[in-house]
């Protein structure tokens, strides 16, 4: 008689919880559908009856029998765009990657990209606490805070949702902190030994700048001499009046140079307006664009203003996967004009506002509410700006003490009439 009871009690209990995960489903179809009804660029998104698309595949949540098929409907529905960055990242990916761990904004001075499958150093800011401790670029980094990173790694690669920008930002995450804290971590350095090291976390590199809605960040704008080469590189298109300034410098400072580089790996965007500006030092033609974006209320042409002193020599534009938005549009809208060569990776596919939201049942939800299109008529959105000439970063020329993106772009440009 107890057991039938307990049986009863079980059922029940099965019956509640598959009743709470059903609304929770229909919650988060709902989320996705009007999120794309509301801010998709098109008022028809890709144009469907999105009103049907409702009608449609609602009923088909409600039916599920799980969590993973109710998921599956969702994604067939977005599917139906026929667009890139609407996807759903199932929650056990989402959580890994949104679970930070330790919040601030302190930094070891450390930058790192995921190399056949391991965090690696690829650079080490001169004076931080990770370059007096000896961290080298090359070092695979195996644990922060004493958790690994291979199971976040290999999370955020089994998910085609994921993309290079998030995974690596994750990582990043993971390196930070709150200023004056300790990040504890365990490297592999390039003999292979383990190095535990407890690196002190201070303020980011830069100056503090915000624009608009945009939050506050650190910028930084680096440049250099290699032998005739200038070589410019800075972390955000914000702070407008020192880049810009600095940029400017650089060229005018650059009449005997052979060739400029413009390092934006790891940029993630920031000011549109400022890629149409700083273009204009290198494009000397009236009416060029760069592209144009589309918005649902209205149209963004990035026209490049020249200005009065134009650099005319090689320019090479150095990309990777966490290259973004705005330098997506820089450096996609040179390419097409003729004006610069590409090195590196295929950027991140995000020349567009795009946006991640955890959805009612757990899952991540992105979708994305413009559209851009390059000068060459490419959408740079899913696409992505492909480089010229495709080279990777690999841990064991790093640990040689060599860039391999650098160094074909200084290739080229010496070899160049």
């Amino acid at each position: 008689m107890l057991s039938r009871r307990w049986s009863l009690l079980f059922i029940a209990a099965l019956s509640t919880f598959g009743q709470a995960r059903t609304q929770l489903d229909l919650d988060s179809f709902e989320k996705v559908w009007t999120t794309i009804r509301d801010k998709h660029w098109q008022t028809k998104p890709g144009g469907l009856d999105w009103q049907a698309i409702h009608d449609e595949y609602r009923p088909q949540v409600e039916m599920a029998a799980s969590h993973d098929e109710a998921r599956a409907v969702i994604q067939e529905m977005l599917g139906r765009l026929k667009q890139s960055h609407f996807a759903i990242i199932p929650a056990v990916v989402y959580t890994v990657l949104d679970d930070e761990g330790p919040t601030g904004s302190g930094t070891t001075g450390i930058d790192a990209r995921v190399l056949g499958g391991h965090a690696v150093v690829t650079s080490v800011d001169p004076d931080s606490p990770a370059a007096q401790q000896g961290v080298r670029p090359g070092w695979e980094i195996e644990r922060t805070h004493g958790i690994d990173l291979e199971p976040l790694i290999k999370q955020g690669r089994s998910n085609p949702a994921i993309h290079e920008l998030q995974l690596t930002r994750a990582v990043l995450a993971r390196l930070s902190g709150p200023i004056g804290g300790k990040l504890d971590a365990v490297f592999l350095d390039g003999s292979g030994k383990t190095v535990n090291l407890s690196l002190d976390l201070t303020a980011p590199r830069g100056m503090s700048s915000a624009f608009g809605n945009l939050p506050e960040q650190h910028v930084w704008f680096e440049n250099k001499r290699m032998g005739q080469t200038a070589y410019v590189r800075f972390n955000l298109f914000l702070d407008l009046p020192h880049v810009m300034a600095s940029f400017q410098q650089t060229v005018e400072n650059c009449r005997t140079c052979d060739g400029l580089i413009i390092d934006l790996r790891g940029n993630p965007g920031g000011i549109g307006g400022m890629a149409m500006g700083m273009a204009g030092f290198l494009v000397d033609k009236s009416n060029q664009r760069l592209g144009t974006m589309y918005l649902r209320d209205s149209t963004l042409n990035f026209v490049v203003n020249p200005r009065a002193k134009v650099f005319s020599g090689p320019v090479a534009v150095l990309m990777d996967g966490c290259s973004a938005s705005t330098s997506e549009i820089f450096a996609g809208g040179l390419k097409d004009l003729g004006r610069a060569r590409v090195f590196g990776t295929p950027t991140a596919a995000a020349a567009l506002p795009s946006a991640f939201e955890r959805l009612p049942n757990g899952d991540g939800f992105q979708y994305a509410v413009a559209n851009y299109i390059s000068e060459g008529g490419q959408p740079l959105e899913g696409l992505g700006v492909t480089p010229d000439v495709v080279v990777e970063l690999t841990r064991s020329a790093l640990l040689a003490g060599h860039d391999a993106v650098v160094d074909a772009a200084i290739d080229w440009i010496r070899k160049k009439p």
